[in-house]
């Protein structure tokens, strides 16, 4: 193990997070509220940071250390990240700082604030800006604007990447890193000029913009965007957690001309399918409920929206709508969005290629000598990457399983715990009853919490690199 460039690696991480927390810092100087929690944290990361980067370290790195490393700079983020939270005095303890960033870096929008109006902007802004952070990857965060990490580059952003195949966009690893950044950056300022022609106030635009673009979904608002009343806003939000729940080399490759290819997409279309049918479904089942087909249909595809995106935004406590409704909107936490996008949940990828899969195995009962090949955008996908996409599925389910059971100690009902489980694994946010939408995670205990927090980092990780930094033999000599 090459330990000395993976804590240089780590240090590079916590440089540039020392260099966020100058943006809440700037948010505080400007609304006059006390700076000294970032203040503290600035110092503290910046100084670490400093002192790591210093090491002198063999350039070799592997795919061991790459899925380590990452697992390790995620873990050590989200403890500095939580900070200021803890600095602030606004947190009643430590597990619920870290139970809060980490729903933050992860996008994952879980929290356990029961109020968050009364809170300090620049805490409010750091919430949601670490969402923002965590959105494309830290490592990917790094890469576009301190390039300079050392190592194999590319071990690092495969073992980030979301989806079963990491596709570069262009051949050099950083600038693939700063091309999409770009793009990030582009819906993101996109969004916010949308909003505040909307009708939303420029701070509160900024914030849910964050919260939109990387699909996390804290809000700064109690009652999340239905307190707003604004339509037109619910639209454009709702326009924008699609779009941002979309690989990303799907605008690339719009960009560059090939709107042909990208239309192309197995991937795309399978979800596109996917998001149309459980609309329909939902909008007929929860029809009755509305006064107007307008109000029912604009709520439904919000909900739908920020369901399959992960987002986790609400205009309706879908926790009240009728069982078909709800069963839908679970499945929808189970597939979350597209590989290469901002969104969480097993992807829609993994799930279609599960699906070619089972057609596979179920044509080889009747045609035992027929050699068939399972195909993603017309292209073979070999036996490797369908068998990691197996063991994908298994450590997912089995995560998921050990969660429900550490979380079902704290006595909430069946809904509740497993809901609250599946929210975090698959980074969507609200579950149902007790954490639905109107919710909050405030009264699970402190182990529940911190186990929640690694199922977000596991789900957000797409479950490889935080199982490979705690397995023994990756700290192994050999």
């Amino acid at each position: 193990m090459n330990y000395k460039l993976m804590l240089r690696t780590l240090g590079r991480t916590l440089q540039l997070e020392a260099l966020c927390l100058l943006l809440p810092l700037v948010v505080c100087l400007i609304y006059r509220e006390d700076p000294k929690p970032f203040l503290y944290t600035i110092g503290l990361v910046g100084l670490l940071g400093s002192l790591l980067v210093r090491l002198r370290a063999r350039p070799d790195f592997f795919s061991r250390e790459g899925f380590a490393v990452v697992g390790l700079i995620w873990v050590f983020l989200s403890l500095f990240g939580a900070l200021p939270f803890w600095f602030s005095g606004e947190f009643a303890s430590f597990a619920d700082c870290f139970f809060e960033i980490v729903s933050g870096f992860t996008t994952t929008g879980a929290s356990i604030l029961t109020e968050v109006e009364s809170l300090p902007r620049g805490i409010l802004f750091w919430r949601s800006f670490s969402s923002w952070i965590g959105g494309m990857g830290v490592l990917i965060f790094t890469l576009a604007f301190l390039p300079k990490v050392g190592g194999r580059t590319q071990v690092l952003v495969q073992a980030e990447a979301t989806g079963p195949v990491s596709n570069k966009l262009v051949p050099k690893t950083a600038l693939s890193a700063r091309i999409l950044y770009l793009i990030y950056i582009s819906l993101t300022l996109l969004e916010i000029l949308a909003l505040c022609l909307a009708g939303m106030p420029f701070y509160d635009a900024v914030v849910n913009t964050f919260a939109t673009v990387c699909t996390g979904g804290f809000s700064v608002r109690n009652l999340s965007i239905a307190s707003y009343g604004l339509p037109a806003c619910e639209v454009i939000i709702t326009v924008f957690m699609l779009l941002c729940s979309l690989n990303f080399a799907v605008f690339f490759l719009v960009l560059t001309g090939r709107l042909r290819q990208a239309l192309g997409s197995d991937e795309l279309r399978f979800f596109l399918l996917a998001v149309a049918l459980s609309s329909a479904i939902v909008f007929f089942n929860v029809l009755p409920l509305y006064e107007s087909a307008g109000h029912a249909l604009r709520d439904t595809l919000f909900q739908v929206s920020s369901v399959v995106s992960t987002t986790g935004f609400s205009t309706a406590d879908f926790a009240l709508w009728p069982t078909v409704s709800q069963f839908v909107l679970v499945l929808l936490m189970f597939l979350g969005g597209c590989a290469g996008s901002t969104a969480g949940g097993l992807k829609a990828s993994r799930v279609l290629l599960l699906l070619r899969c089972a057609r596979r195995s179920l044509r080889r009962l009747s045609h035992p000598r027929a050699v068939k090949v399972v195909k993603l955008d017309g292209k073979a996908v070999d036996e490797e990457t369908l068998n990691t996409v197996f063991v994908f599925f298994t450590c997912f389910f089995l995560v998921l399983g050990g969660t429900c059971l550490v979380v079902s100690l704290d006595g909430f009902s069946l809904t509740t715990s497993c809901s609250a489980a599946l929210a975090c694994i698959s980074n969507t946010g609200p579950g149902l009853e007790a954490v639905g939408p109107l919710g909050n995670f405030a009264a699970f205990s402190s182990l529940s919490k911190v186990v929640l927090s690694m199922a977000m980092l596991v789900g957000r990780l797409e479950i490889f690199p935080i199982l490979i930094l705690f397995q023994p033999s990756t700290w192994g000599r050999n």
